[in-house]
């Protein structure tokens, strides 16, 4: 009897053997690589991130910083009892001007990336196609992102001045407003205002994204779709739309991440306004201003957890939608 083996030809096993060793050594390659990126990444910003953690659950000021002691979670919620029986409860959680800074936040996110990501896949749409200039036009569409946020702030801080700002003066000789509008100041423009200029400014940031996936499109499938004489509205529906989700998912991640830490335009367009006032302000205004250093230390951690919380939703969420479309 012919006995029979279930290991396979020799030249098989030894092929198997190579595939393994070859791809643990890219494995090893891969991390001796990213090793210094994860070095300098774990001084520059994990340090700092233990530090603020760490004295979130102390007592320090700027002048005790060394001298600080341990006191619990009493920065994100405690509670006193009072003689008569009512409890007060103290600490970030029950802070209403912390949840106004949340909801402020949220709000700015969700309104600014939904316009953005919507006027940004119509640039990018619009650059994608073939006319003359192209290339000149790009270049120009990118000039509002590469200014400074500051400068961009200062810029349109006097634009929209109630006195002197030029948007006033169009929109008064249009005939839309019938007096002067202090948009800054005023608390019912004043996130309308901050709104205007993030999506001035980032707009471009968000079709530069949204071109690259369009660049990736495969101009054969177009060209199919011209001879089979199918509709544009539809082409976009069904091929376009679908083909530059993933590039899609990353600049909505990408601006969502940078949306929720906004500080420097609501900072110096609308400082000390209660209805623009983010979590980034007011974590700053405690560390610095107030002197409530372990206060805005709690504030930056929750701030921290919110964003990764959120993060990982999004990027759990669009995982789980590529992975049922496949």
């Amino acid at each position: 009897m012919t006995e029979v083996s279930l290991a396979g030809p020799p030249s098989a096993m030894a092929g198997k053997r190579i595939g393994s060793d070859l791809q643990a050594q890219r494995l090893r390659s891969a991390w001796l690589f990213l090793a210094p990126t994860f070095l300098v990444l774990a001084m520059v910003a994990g340090w700092p991130l233990v530090r603020t953690i760490y004295f979130s659950f102390t007592n320090a000021s700027l002048t005790n910083l060394s001298a600080a002691e341990f006191v619990g979670l009493q920065n994100y919620l405690s509670w006193v009892t009072l003689k008569s029986g009512r409890t007060i409860y103290r600490g970030l959680l029950a802070d209403t001007a912390w949840w106004n800074a949340v909801w402020n936040t949220l709000r700015f996110t969700v309104i600014s990336v939904s316009i953005e990501t919507v006027l940004g896949l119509i640039v990018a749409l619009v650059l994608n196609a073939q006319f003359p200039g192209r290339g000149l036009v790009r270049a120009a569409i990118l000039i509002p992102w590469a200014i400074p946020t500051i400068v961009s702030a200062k810029m349109w801080a006097w634009m929209l001045n109630d006195q002197f700002g030029i948007l006033n003066d169009i929109l008064l000789s249009l005939g839309l407003i019938s007096q002067k509008i202090a948009w800054t100041a005023s608390p019912d423009t004043a996130m309308i205002a901050v709104l205007i200029v993030d999506v001035w400014k980032t707009t471009p940031f968000m079709a530069l994204l949204i071109l690259a996936g369009l660049q990736m499109v495969p101009g054969e499938i177009y060209e199919a779709t011209k001879i089979d004489g199918v509709h544009p509205v539809k082409v976009f529906w069904r091929i376009t739309l679908p083909l530059i989700r993933p590039a899609l998912m990353v600049a909505v991640i990408f601006r969502m991440l940078d949306a929720l830490r906004i500080f420097d335009l609501i900072y110096v367009l609308t400082p000390n306004n209660t209805q623009t006032k983010t979590m980034s302000v007011l974590a700053r205004e405690n560390l610095f201003d107030f002197d409530k250093f372990a206060y805005g230390a709690a504030a930056s951690t929750m701030l921290f957890l919110i964003i990764a919380a959120i993060t990982v939703l999004y990027m759990w969420f669009g995982r789980v939608n590529l992975e049922g479309e496949r």
